[in-house]
This record gives C-alpha cells, structure tokens and sequence, in this order.
C-alpha cells in the first residue's frame, strides 16, 4: 500500500497519472477499444473463411464451365438438371422427397 501512494504522491505522479488516464482511454473509452478490436478480428476471420468458401465454389463452377462449353449433349443435360429447362411441348416432374427438396445425384 505504501508504494501505491508513493507512486501516486511522489515526484513522478504526473506521469503516472497521465499514464493510466491515457491506457483506460485506450482500453475502454476509444472509439477503436478493445471491445471493437475483438469484433473485428472477428469479422475478418469470418471473411477470410467466406473468401476461402467462394474460392472453392469459383473452382468447381469453372470446372464444370470447362466441361460444359465444348459438348452440345452435355450442355443440354446439365441445363435440364440445374435450371429445369425443357423442350416445347416436353413436360417435367421433379420428384422431391419428405422435406420438399428435390432428389439430385
């Protein structure tokens, strides 16, 4: 206890002082306080795994682009399954299962 007051009443108190002012502004008062750092590193650690998500998702559509462009057969199944196209005058039923999504392979 004595060299708390000591700090707090020596010669060297203004600095001290001045010091904890500045730190409990820093750590709790900032518009930039730890409380706002955390959320951030928050929300970039979130972007970095969306980013990493896309980047996966980017690959397995240019995959299937580069499978797709160069085969009219091809082209036209895979526009039947993913976007439900028909010819005129062709009907289509999906079949669905107990959650109402449809059955893809």
């Amino acid at each position: 206890m004595d060299r708390v007051k000591e700090l707090f009443i020596g010669k060297h108190r203004f600095y001290i002082i001045s010091t904890c002012i500045m730190l409990v502004w820093m750590f709790f008062l900032d518009t930039n306080d730890l409380r706002v750092q955390y959320r951030l590193w928050n929300e970039l650690r979130v972007m970095k795994n969306e980013k990493a998500f896309y980047q996966q998702k980017l690959k397995e559509l240019e995959k299937e682009r580069r499978m797709v462009v160069g085969n009219p057969a091809l082209l036209e199944k895979y526009a039947r399954e993913k976007y439900l196209m028909k010819r005129p005058n062709e009907d289509i039923f999906v079949i669905v299962d107990e959650e109402n999504k449809p059955l893809e392979p």
